[in-house]
């Protein structure tokens, strides 16, 4: 028997390689505008959560530090995100082979915006691997690191959240899986990977920590 039913799957970080892109990306713009964030902060505070949340706490940072930041600053960070992954997004390698090693369900839940989380996966060649059960942060009242996207998966692809794993590579992620009753395992395969996040994901309650996508399947060859 396998060890576990269905296998879920954070996207950013995770299956396609963004974050390296969005933290460049947002750190410049922000430093920009006033708000300067050290790498690691800015990976362990951010990575992870919805827009709406990431925005509120950018404004909260910006108001304890006396700076003012423009109109639509969302608006304008995730237009100079997207600009770059429309021509360098790339799929993480060792998806497929992950997915071929695990014969059970799969889904994704992610804290993309429903529209853009499809999108990547389009422009990465994932889209008809996971559909339809690809879903978004946007689809519950509370992200990530509440539980509450990783249940909603569970509850759509019909599997128990104790016979669920989870693959994630930020602290948020692992915390929320966690809080499901879920196994975690941290990936630190994506570009945006430092030489500390293996240990903050741990420190979180990973279960595991796997620097590729070809170590996951391995190991689930061995479930």
């Amino acid at each position: 028997m396998a060890e576990f039913d269905a296998l879920i799957f954070d996207c950013d970080g995770v299956l396609v390689d963004s974050e390296v892109i969005a933290i460049a990306c947002e750190r410049e713009t922000l430093a920009g505008w006033g708000l300067h964030y050290g790498f690691e902060e800015f990976v362990h505070r951010f990575v992870g959560l919805h827009n709406r949340d990431f925005h509120i706490a950018l404004s909260a940072d910006a108001n304890a530090a006396g700076v003012t930041l423009p109109e639509g600053f969302g608006t304008q960070l995730h237009a100079n995100n997207w600009k770059r992954y429309e021509t360098d997004l790339k799929a993480i390698s060792g998806v497929l082979d992950v997915v071929a090693a695990f014969p059970g369900l799969r889904a994704v839940a992610s804290s993309s915006e429903a529209d853009k989380l499809v999108r990547k996966l389009e422009l990465t060649g994932l889209h008809e691997t996971f559909a339809p059960h690809v879903y978004s942060s946007d689809l519950v009242a509370n992200g990530k690191p509440a539980p509450d996207l990783f249940l909603l998966a569970a509850e759509k692809i019909g599997a128990r959240p104790e016979t669920c794993l989870v693959i994630e590579d930020s602290v948020n992620g692992v915390t929320a899986a966690r809080a499901a009753g879920m196994t975690a395992w941290g990936f630190t395969g994506g570009g945006h990977a430092d030489a500390g996040l293996a240990g903050r994901l741990t420190d979180a309650g990973a279960h595991g920590v796997f620097a590729s996508h070809l170590e996951i399947a391995s190991r689930l060859t061995r479930a």
